[in-house]
């Protein structure tokens, strides 16, 4: 294991059937977030579900603070220290926000608390009430961090926490996910927007078809206008507003 990472992925092969979606997958992450980008229909999504355990790997390994972690499940990955906030949140309708926070809750000294949470996030303390299908879309994805992190984690996955935000919205999350290093939490922020991914972290990897093509820095690869065309597909990230303009989604160049 590299001597830095709290998260190394080694070979790692996913298939759905006869499609071979991840192929031989090589990502380390450690204390300093990394954005792992790419266009719809890369693996990102799915590179997260088998970090997760909610798929299964063909081969290779996912070892977290040095222990494997294929052939576990979820609950026991979230338990040895990894948060998930999966892609369109999955909020319980039914739920309130307090529910919600409640239901994760840890009540034995953890750092994260309800209390803290609702310092976090006022617009979750003003809507600790409301139900999830109240909540607009940058609540929810309040919501889906604040879940994740009552789960007390040192690693952080994050799927298109930016997707169907407005400008405003992916201001405020650009800087929460930034103070999260300070708190000692590693983040793997997965994302199709550029300009979201480059404001997080100061390292990208770019993922196409299945593989990480390309391991970067965030400034190499906004000053390389051939590089974002060849493995995002978009016209040169200057020409796009960062957060508070966000840049477009790829598919949509």
């Amino acid at each position: 294991m590299s001597p830095d990472a709290l998260l190394e992925i080694r070979g790692l092969n996913v298939f759905y059937g006869q499609s071979h979606i991840l192929q031989g997958v090589d990502l380390d992450v450690g204390a300093r977030p990394i954005s792992l980008i790419g266009r719809n229909g890369m693996g990102k999504t799915t590179l997260c579900q088998a970090i997760m355990g909610l798929v299964p790997a063909a081969g290779g390994s996912i070892r977290f603070d040095g222990a494997d972690l294929l052939g576990r499940r979820p609950f026991q990955i979230a338990a040895a220290g990894i948060g998930y906030v999966p892609q369109g949140r999955r909020i319980f309708a039914s739920l309130s926000v307090h529910e919600h926070l409640r239901l994760v809750e840890r009540r034995n000294g953890a750092r994260w608390t309800t209390k803290r949470i609702y310092d976090l996030f006022p617009a979750l303390a003003a809507r600790r009430g409301s139900g999830g299908a109240q909540l607009s879309g940058g609540e929810q994805q309040m919501l889906a961090i604040a879940r994740a992190l009552l789960t007390n984690p040192r690693l952080l996955v994050m799927d298109e926490p930016s997707e169907g935000l407005a400008p405003v919205v992916i201001e405020n999350l650009v800087e929460v996910l930034r103070g999260l290093s300070g708190e000692g939490i590693a983040v793997l922020l997965v994302e199709q927007n550029l300009g979201v991914a480059t404001a997080v972290s100061e390292e990208l990897a770019v993922m196409v078809t299945g593989r990480i093509a390309l391991r970067t820095g965030s400034a190499a690869l906004l000053a390389d206008e051939a590089a974002q065309r060849r493995y995002l597909g978009v016209s040169p990230q200057s020409d796009h507003a960062a957060p508070g303009g966000a840049a477009p989604q790829p598919g949509e160049a």
